[in-house]
């Protein structure tokens, strides 16, 4: 299989800006990896992109704003990574939000928020990439599911369903790259609470949640596997 070195890969990181996705990118620029951090807040992924390059000493972090429930932008965001890259290794689907209601009080207008954020916008983001990293015969892509995505929780049912149905959407996927004898790779992380508030290096996290370091440090050693390997759902939270 092909391999390729970190330093050569080009990442898109959506909601890269803040939280565990400013951690994945922090963590990917160190590697030498440009990233594309993507979400509906222009000044923030901008002032994500400036602080970093600032540390790196170059500039591997480049902003783009873009809505994930917009179809159109979703193309226009992988056809612009893919146009001033050459390509797009690494797909990082990190972007996500809970409308918190119980089971008999889900709006449409809640449960829709989240499936097109969390589900819909995943299967549009993958379709749109997924023909290019096939063309070079390359790729990852990464979902970030939930505890959620495991087990139900009565105050987020939109939430659980979205999650739910991400990790059988990448399983559909994992086995459409396989059959295709792709060299793409499919992992699947089901985090419990992570403190995206204490980010920090060294910070103390709030009881009952895990500081966002590890899951950067996780997505980086799931990168480093033989392409071979087959890495299922990663279940990772506090004790």
């Amino acid at each position: 299989m092909r391999t390729k070195p970190l330093s050569d890969q080009v990442a898109l990181v959506t909601g890269g800006g803040t939280g565990i996705g400013r951690a994945f990118t922090e963590a990917l620029g160190v590697a030498g990896v440009k990233v594309v951090i993507a979400s509906r807040r222009e000044e923030v992924v901008s002032h994500t992109a400036h602080e970093l390059n600032l540390k790196f000493g170059a500039e591997r972090v480049l902003p783009y704003a873009f809505d994930i429930r917009e179809r159109r932008q979703i193309n226009a965001l992988v056809g612009h990574v893919i146009e001033q890259h050459g390509t797009l290794d690494i797909l990082v689907n990190n972007s996500g939000l809970a409308v918190p209601e119980t089971v008999d009080q889900i709006t449409e207008t809640g449960w829709d928020k989240v499936m097109d954020t969390n589900l819909r916008g995943v299967m549009q983001l993958v379709r749109a990439t997924l023909p290019s990293m096939i063309a070079n015969g390359f790729g990852d892509i990464v979902n970030i599911s939930s505890q959620a995505g495991k087990h139900g929780y009565a105050d987020v049912p939109s939430y659980c369903a979205s999650k739910f149905g991400l990790l059988g959407y990448a399983e559909a996927l994992r086995d459409h790259v396989r059959k295709a004898d792709a060299n793409i790779r499919v992992f699947n992380f089901c985090p419990g609470l992570v403190d995206v508030e204490n980010t920090e290096p060294g910070a103390q996290t709030k009881p009952g949640f895990i500081h966002v370091a590890n899951m950067a440090r996780t997505l980086m050693y799931v990168l480093s596997l033989d392409r071979e390997v087959v890495l299922e759902d990663i279940n990772i939270y506090a004790r």
